[in-house]
């Protein structure tokens, strides 16, 4: 019962707040425990041979493949290495089309002649692994009955330890290929995009006079998330199987207050969030930022900038931490994009830019931007590069949780769009009428107007909340990315975006080269005629407003509302080309993940009907009635008494009249459910269509019926407990 989950968790409040949570820690120094458990660096350098260290960092730094007696005696050091600080098992990681990851434990021991236990690894082991491949999803690349798969160590991501209570497991990342060469996973094909941006990107730099021989996407992945006490979460079948709640009325109060956002972090959640930077910091994740974020029981972490695999890598890293550790603070942690309707979800804000090996970040503006012709050069290319593939970058944030984010108060991910900010837009401006800029707009200094206070340097232009693709000074942040996700995906698509329109401009720009133009005004030609041509992805305004949605038609910009609209952008013959021109996933690779991703939106809405349609019958319905005879035995005793009830008797009927809407709804939603579907498109429209509809209709009536229902026989918690008991 709801008022049972409630006075569980107060008790489990109560019980931490005297026990664990008053025992006072003191905190190991970050820069003494940072990267204790990773094999970085610093250990390879103390560990490894002269010879195999430089080996290994080239191979590392420069993409140089690795001979098999340098992976022989990496290997031993790293056994030697886990072995010593007490690991017995080593695993391949990787990340497959699940979207999570996965992981296949192997004893390092094996038995001797005389009985005893030696511990072994060899490079063969290191460097490649041979899990079951057979169920996990392949889009048809392969049949189920085929089960050899292998994973291969990406050596530019660092082995880590994992520690348990009574465990310690070496990790190894690797990437995830089926025995034909396919990319089963999420890796594979974001590595390969870094390597053809990167080829791309220096082919750039040269014709600019750089030196660099290499350039690296960087990502720093943001992630929101929910905290609520365990007791609730066991309490709620929907958060359980489906990770939002499917029933559920708003509480009085929300976040209209905006008192949530940057507010006092409560005191479980913030021994929460120091427990998962000190495991996190063990293991090489650059954590950087906590707070509390717009909604009730809603918070933000935030790292670092890395490179985009390793990005990649401690992103599921850190989201595996934080439901790890939440129960040991009676809490659960909730990634859903909506795990509650009526108050923010939350995103994965993916913050992207590239740098060379030389330690410059290309999309940095410097302090005159206006005469920064590289950067000018590059930042051109990703406008143009969301332009020209919205579609594309649309597909690799679609999927039915993200559906729940669209418009309300948070980015909207159904038109892509980029804001530049005051600075950068009259840039551009002035680069399209002259085919030049004269001048940089600059903040100024604030003065707050109080003598104590310093002035502060102001910048060009605001910031904008709105935007599912921004400019913030040196990068740019695709916020359109939901919470759940595997940020692989968009990164991939986003390489390979930026990598096609940095080949396109640096074509141009060569040719023009060639017939005797200077560079200057060749890129002065380019930049002007790219700016006019799709100057109409450039919005700095509310992505809020309704006005919006009317001009960016009128601009003929995209607008996949859905999930099922958005997903044949992936197999469109421009994207199917791009792709395997620069050999990121072949025309079957792509069709694969096409096939998945129906595929999961499909199960993902038929579970989430099934298990509402279960709660309406087994949860909702008997306390509703319950309710119900609640009042008519009220209204009977009134009437029996002689003081029969006009109010009482109009409440029943209405609250009849509710239950039996309820149970007719949830009738029309079994039926819809059932509905057996022949090819994957036309089932998922099916499901988009007519499934989504009854249950959105099922929980108007079921949230009303709570509303009614006495709370003692309300049998699951509510926002109000939920959202706000801490």
């Amino acid at each position: 019962m709801g008022s049972a989950a409630l006075g569980e968790a107060i008790k489990g409040i109560r019980s931490w707040a005297m026990n664990e949570g008053r025992v006072i820690q003191t905190p190991a120094n970050v820069k003494d425990t940072f990267g204790a458990r990773v094999f970085n660096d610093k250990v390879q350098q103390a560990r490894l041979p002269k010879p195999v260290y430089t080996s290994l960092r080239n191979t590392m730094t420069q993409g140089k493949a690795l001979d098999i007696s340098t992976a022989d005696a990496v290997a031993s050091a790293l056994k030697d290495w886990a072995v010593e600080n007490g690991a017995s098992h080593f695993t391949h990681w990787f990340q497959p089309l699940t979207g999570i990851t996965a992981e296949k434990h192997d004893a390092f021991y094996g038995p001797t002649a005389d009985g005893r236990a030696l511990a072994e690894f060899s490079g063969k082991e290191l460097v490649r692994g041979e899990p079951d491949a057979s169920s996990f999803p392949s889009g048809g690349m392969r049949s189920t009955f085929e089960a050899r798969g292998y994973t291969a160590w990406d050596p530019t991501s660092p082995p880590w330890l994992l520690v348990n209570n009574n465990s310690v497991t070496l990790v190894i990342p690797t990437a995830f290929v089926s025995w034909t060469g396919v990319a089963l996973d999420k890796k594979t094909p974001l590595l390969r995009s870094m390597e053809a941006l990167s080829a791309q990107a220096v082919r750039v730099l040269k014709l600019f006079g750089s030196s660099a021989s290499r350039v690296t996407a960087t990502c720093g992945p943001e992630q929101e998330y929910f905290l609520i006490d365990s007791n609730f979460y066991f309490a709620r079948p929907d958060l359980l199987n489906a990770g939002r709640t499917l029933f559920g009325a708003r509480p009085p109060k929300g976040q209209e207050l905006e008192d949530q956002y940057f507010g006092s972090i409560p005191e479980r959640v913030l021994a929460f969030m120091a427990d998962v930077e000190s495991e996190l910091y063990k293991v090489g994740v650059p954590i950087k930022t906590r707070h509390n974020e717009v909604a009730p029981s809603q918070y933000e972490v935030a790292p670092i900038f890395e490179s985009a695999n390793v990005a990649t890598d401690h992103q599921m890293m850190t989201m595996e931490t934080m439901k790890r550790v939440a129960p040991k603070y009676g809490l659960a942690c909730l990634v859903h994009e909506k795990p509650f309707a009526g108050v923010n979800g939350s995103g994965k804000h993916l913050n992207w830019s590239i740098g060379d090996d030389l330690g410059n970040n290309l999309l940095g503006p410097g302090d005159t931007p206006h005469q920064n012709m590289q950067f000018l050069f590059f930042c051109t290319a990703v406008i143009r590069a969301v332009d020209v593939w919205q579609g594309l970058l649309r597909y690799s944030i679609a999927h039915a949780g993200n559906d729940h984010r669209l418009g309300a108060n948070e980015a909207p991910p159904a038109i892509l769009s980029v804001f530049l900010g005051d600075m950068l837009t009259d840039i551009f401006e002035q680069v399209e009428k002259a085919g030049e800029a004269k001048s940089t707009k600059t903040g100024g200094m604030l003065d707050i107007g109080v003598g104590a206070l310093p002035k502060l340097p102001r910048d060009a232009g605001d910031r904008n909340r709105t935007s599912p693709f921004a400019f913030t000074g040196n990068k740019f942040e695709f916020r359109a990315v939901g919470s759940t996700q595997n940020v692989g995906l968009p990164a991939t698509c986003l390489n390979v975006a930026v990598c096609e329109s940095l080949d396109a401009l640096g074509t141009e720009l060569e040719n023009r080269l060639k017939k005797g133009e200077k560079l200057e005004d060749a890129v002065k030609a380019i930049l002007k005629a790219t700016i006019k041509k799709h100057k109409r992805i450039i919005f700095n305004g509310n992505g809020y407003s309704a006005e919006w949605q009317k001009e960016a038609g009128k601009r003929g910009l995209l607008n996949l509302k859905n999930t099922v609209d958005a997903l044949p952008e992936v197999i469109k013959p421009e994207v199917v080309k791009a792709f395997e021109k620069y050999k990121v996933l072949t025309e079957a690779e792509l069709h694969a993940r096409y096939e998945i991703s129906l595929e999961t939106y499909n199960k993902t809405i038929n579970i989430e009907a099934q298990l509402m349609a279960l709660m309406a019958s087994r949860y909702i319905l008997p306390a509703a009635l319950e309710g119900v005879k609640n009042v008519a035995q009220s209204v009977a005793a009134a009437k029996a008494a002689g003081v029969p009830s006009r109010e009482g008797k109009k409440h029943l009927t209405q609250l009849v009249r509710l239950v039996d809407a309820f149970k007719a709804q949830t009738d029309k939603l079994e039926a819809a459910a059932a509905h057996v579907g022949g090819a994957a498109d036309k089932h998922a429209k099916y499901m988009r269509d007519t499934v989504v509809p009854a249950m959105v209709k099922l929980r108007e009536i079921g949230d009303q019926l709570e509303l009614v229902t006495p709370h003692q026989v309300w049998p699951l918690p509510t926002y109000r407990e939920m959202l706000f008991v801490k």
